[in-house]
């Protein structure tokens, strides 16, 4: 940790600063108080978290960063977002957040005090505010001094520059134990969350509702990938934070490809195109949704036949969620529907049962990669929690996953008659366990087919 003041940053194509103009500019300004309507939601449902992390680590001090900004070209960073542990700890979701540090500091007997280093808002008796390209008001905007860090989160607030005169501690970005501790903290999640979630997933809704509208001039556009991966992220910049992860607009034998986010190919109707999207809320939560539509509006028989497999896989996972089940039931459900397809369809040249066994496996050639995940801050959340506790793990009521099989026809498999080759298909939604099953929370997108060409219809003759 690095928390000495550094030097203005500053471009080398800067105009020099006067002693008049940085004296002038020093003087002549009114009070600015924060807007009124300047909150942290998350605010007051932090505590009870930071007292569940508390609990796992009595009596050591715990240190967990928001992250530094990283640079994209020359002076120009990348967006920032803060770390998705310090997100949960705190409620802080902002740009202004880069290099702050939230530290649990030892109290006795057990517990743990919560104090935010923090980077406060620049005074107008020096030049950062107006000189510093990274920090400066004028370049990046407004933030909080630390009394009104601290109303607002209801953690006592420190500067920065007294980071460094800690003891030494736990540091989440360094530490596994309490990385894993910090996934492992996320899995379930609390009903706020939850609805932070349907939020997110409410809004993709709408990016896939424009995408659709958009088809005609992007079926028209040489880059028709990429006219449509635009239309669902302005709806996610306008909506939320933006794009949970990178858009995956994949048509004809993109869709092969799992993370096809170039999204730089022209569009044919005789294709399926594959998008895969969420939008992210401004409190950092994430949907993930994917749909393989008809460009034409309209499956053709070989494209039904392939959805409708898929589908079916996809019913019998989330058929399998419910509390107490093992998290990889459901995959095993959806690839069990998936390996028989492919042996009925004489693709397996052996049974569905000996391809699914841990010796062979040999279905995965057409399906790739496991049939889902958990869903949270991250799109692939609570990623380093132990096995025990996810991959091998029991699903408990208030966990939010995705089911998303897939069939993945690479267009130069030799194994599969020529009329498949190229064919990508995955169907993916978000669902959150209950007590006595799911919950599906993208239940306004349909899924099946004649559901899915009478929504395109609709929206396309709108």
């Amino acid at each position: 940790m690095n928390a000495s003041p550094s030097r203005l940053n500053t471009g080398s194509h800067d105009l020099p600063v006067s002693a008049a103009l940085d004296a002038f500019m020093a003087t002549g300004w009114a009070p600015t108080p924060l807007p009124p309507d300047a909150a942290v939601p998350a605010a007051p449902v932090t505590p009870a978290r930071r007292a569940r992390l508390s609990a796992r680590f009595p009596g050591e001090r715990l240190i967990i960063p928001a992250g530094q900004l990283a640079v994209r070209s020359n002076d120009c960073d990348y967006r920032f977002r803060p770390h998705s542990a310090y997100a949960w700890l705190t409620g802080l979701t902002g740009e202004d957040q880069p290099g702050h540090v939230l530290v649990m500091e030892p109290s006795a007997p057990t517990g743990h005090e919560a104090v935010l280093y923090l980077r406060p808002r620049s005074a107008r008796t020096g030049d950062e505010f107006y000189r510093d390209r990274r920090y400066g008001e004028f370049w990046v905007g407004r933030r909080p001094d630390l009394a009104e860090a601290e109303q607002l989160t209801g953690i006592r607030c420190e500067h920065l520059h007294d980071l460094g005169a800690l003891p030494p501690g736990r540091d989440a970005s360094k530490d596994a134990e309490l990385a894993s501790a910090l996934s492992e903290l996320r899995l379930v999640k609390d009903e706020w969350e939850i609805g932070q979630l349907q939020l997110a997933v409410n809004h993709t809704v709408a990016g896939f509702e424009d995408a659709v509208r958009a088809l005609p001039h992007a079926l028209r556009h040489h880059r028709g990938e990429r006219w449509v991966e635009g239309t669902f992220d302005r709806r996610a910049r306008a909506e939320g934070n933006g794009t949970g992860y990178h858009t995956i607009v994949a048509s004809g034998a993109n869709a092969c490809v799992l993370h096809w986010i170039r999204n730089d190919d022209a569009l044919d109707p005789s294709h399926l195109l594959l998008l895969d999207a969420g939008v992210e809320t401004d409190t950092l939560y994430t949907a993930d949704i994917t749909r393989t539509l008809p460009l034409s509006g309209t499956f053709s028989p070989v494209q039904r036949e392939l959805y409708e497999l898929v589908l079916v896989a996809q019913d019998a996972g989330m058929a399998a969620l419910k509390p107490g089940a093992s998290f990889r039931d459901f995959h095993r459900a959806g690839m069990r529907v998936i390996a028989e397809g492919l042996a009925d369809w004489g693709i397996l040249r052996i049974s569905a049962d000996e391809a699914l066994s841990e010796e062979s496996g040999v279905y995965r050639r057409y399906t790739l990669c496991s049939s889902g995940h958990m869903l949270g801050l991250d799109v692939h959340d609570c990623a380093q929690a132990r096995a025990e506790t996810y991959l091998d793990g029991i699903l408990q009521e208030g966990q939010v996953l995705t089911v998303e099989p897939g069939l993945y026809l690479q267009p130069d498999d030799e194994t599969l008659p020529r009329e498949l080759r190229g064919i990508g298909i995955r169907i993916e939604d978000d669902l959150v366990i209950t007590s006595d099953g799911a919950r599906l929370m993208s239940g306004a997108l349909p899924r099946d087919v004649a559901g899915i060409e009478a929504w395109m219809g609709a929206l396309l003759e709108g």
